[in-house]
């Protein structure tokens, strides 16, 4: 018989309805054997006693529903952002306030690269903060006008570019592609909308899109990065899946002491339609414990703050034009039909409503024509919907995956710049979500924001921004329910609830290690709960 450990912490909070509150957990073979007081001890047999976390908090290991674990591999490249980070290594990266600081932070990194033709590359911008002029390719021109040079958003779908990058691309002032932003002369600012143009460019820059080829050292560095924060399964979601990024993955979640459970998404955009369900499907057989397949993501719009994204009537606040599909609207219906008909599970990013709602309407005669039972389709961000929309969600057996952390990130820019303070009430709706009985999940997106569940569930239950305003009171959602939206809410999604998600017999023995029982703070305090490592498979990560 395998050995049986058995775990004590001050409190154990299992969001089992059985037994919601514990002091003991026996484990054995990864797994939960019995979860309850000091008989826990006696009632499996001989049994080793692990009393280290004692004085601790034992909570279900976090779930990130929607993260990347580019997370990981991104840092290689420098840092731009708006906010504050701190990278894999424990380095705090300053904020960028304004373009001529982001212009001369380029010039300081360009100045430092050995090679005079290697590429500048940088990430983490977000020009929504800084109002005025938009950066322009002249200003990364005048970083370097012989050199490539590419920043992009934060969002991951933006970039600028200089003109090398442009030239070398084949684009001009002559070109007709959705995605080229131009100034009020017509001419190219440099600035890149969409997976079509940006992919253009990236490709005379092949070490931008070397960010994307995942490799071991990357893997183990996001796991790092989700330990420390409580996260014992995360999504990757939107993954080539190429055979050597399938070996990368298999080789890291292969090894004993990868603290992770990673679940990647098949990247849509990456196959035809069916040969990406036959990837899907050959890969669906082969998953592990730690490595699972069987989601599909798809992109269908932008970015809200890059304005990228697809906004139902009156559209911008300010007045900007409408985003872009990424999908054409008369081609979703195929490609959805062909993944839910392969039993595949669907997550859809969708963040304009407009684009949600072309979702919704698609799932429906999808389903219609093709029932199948328990499929737990998913959108993704879906920061826009609204009540009517959950409502036809909760008919079809959807799912939403809410953005949180945009309450945060970017809550003030949508009431007065993107949305609108009405609309901007109903950002990333969890509290209607749950009135109209979508199951919920809430996410970071990392890198988009940093990986930490408990951030995430400060954002949903307190919705406060960085001025301090409270952004749609009545979305606000309990703390109990927000704990709930980092564990069996995005377990859930992911149809892992059977496994992971709760504390509860015959489930993989994976816990969060707190100091405090965050039921027993106020929403504004749980991003301050001290995270003290995880717990996976019954082995302790730290």
């Amino acid at each position: 018989m395998a050995a049986t450990i058995v775990f004590i912490a001050r409190r154990i909070v299992t969001l089992n309805p059985s037994i919601p509150c514990a002091t003991h957990v026996a484990v054995r073979d990864g797994r939960i054997l019995g979860v309850g007081g000091p008989e826990v001890r006696d009632a499996f047999g001989p049994a080793s006693v692990d009393d280290r976390f004692a004085a601790r908090v034992l909570l279900p290991g976090f779930v990130e529903g929607h993260g990347h674990a580019g997370a990981g591999q991104i840092w290689a490249r420098p840092y731009v952002g708006f906010f504050d980070r701190t990278d894999p290594d424990g380095q705090v990266w300053c904020g960028i306030k304004s373009i001529p600081e982001l212009v001369g932070r380029l010039k300081e990194l360009q100045a430092k690269l050995p090679d005079a033709d290697a590429p500048l590359l940088a990430w983490g911008f977000d020009p929504i903060y800084f109002g005025g002029p938009r950066l322009g390719r002249a200003d990364l021109d005048s970083v370097s006008a012989t050199r490539p040079v590419i920043v992009g958003h934060i969002s991951g779908h933006i970039i600028n570019v200089n003109t090398p990058v442009l030239d070398a691309a084949g684009f001009s002032r002559d070109s007709n592609l959705d995605g080229l932003l131009r100034d009020a002369g017509g001419d190219l600012t440099g600035e890149l909308l969409g997976p079509a143009v940006m992919n253009r460019a990236a490709r005379v820059v092949p070490t931008w899109r070397d960010l994307r080829a995942y490799d071991v050292p990357g893997l183990r560095a996001f796991a790092s990065m989700a330990r420390r924060v409580g996260v014992t399964t995360s999504t990757d979601l939107v993954n080539p899946l190429t055979p050597d990024g399938e070996a990368a993955l298999r080789a890291a979640t292969g090894a004993d002491d990868y603290p992770l459970r990673l679940v990647p998404a098949l990247s849509q955009r990456e196959y035809a339609t069916e040969a990406g369900v036959a990837r899907l499907q050959a890969l669906r057989g082969t998953s592990t414990d730690k490595l699972r397949f069987g989601l599909v993501k798809l992109v269908l719009d932008g970015s809200i703050q890059g304005f990228s994204a697809r906004l139902r009537w009156p559209g911008y606040h300010n007045g900007a034009p409408n985003g872009l599909f990424y999908i054409a609207p008369d081609e979703l219906e195929g490609i959805l039909g062909a993944y839910h008909r392969g039993g595949a599970v669907i997550h859809v990013h969708t963040n304009g409503d407009e684009a949600s709602e072309l979702a919704i309407e698609t799932f429906e005669r999808v389903l219609a024509a093709h029932p199948r039972p328990d499929h737990r389709h998913t959108l993704q961000h879906g920061q826009m919907i609204d009540a009517p929309l959950f409502r036809r969600m909760r008919v079809l057996g959807m799912c939403a995956n809410l953005f949180a952390n945009h309450v945060y990130y970017w809550g003030d820019q949508h009431a007065a710049v993107t949305m609108g303070p009405s609309r901007a009430q109903r950002l990333d709706a969890c509290g209607t979500a749950l009135r109209e009985g979508v199951p919920l999940a809430i996410h970071s997106d990392a890198p988009v924001t940093p990986l930490a569940p408990l951030f995430t569930a400060q954002c949903a239950a307190a919705r406060r921004t960085p001025s301090g305003a409270l952004l749609g009171a009545d979305e606000r959602i309990s703390v109990a329910d927000a704990i709930r939206a980092i564990t069996l809410g995005p377990a859930y999604t992911l149809k892992l609830d059977n496994l992971v998600g709760s504390i509860d017999v015959g489930k993989f023995a994976d816990f969060a290690v707190l100091e405090t029982d965050p039921h027993e703070v106020a929403a504004e305090e749980l991003a301050d709960i001290p995270v003290h490592g995880t717990i996976l498979g019954g082995r302790a990560t730290a």
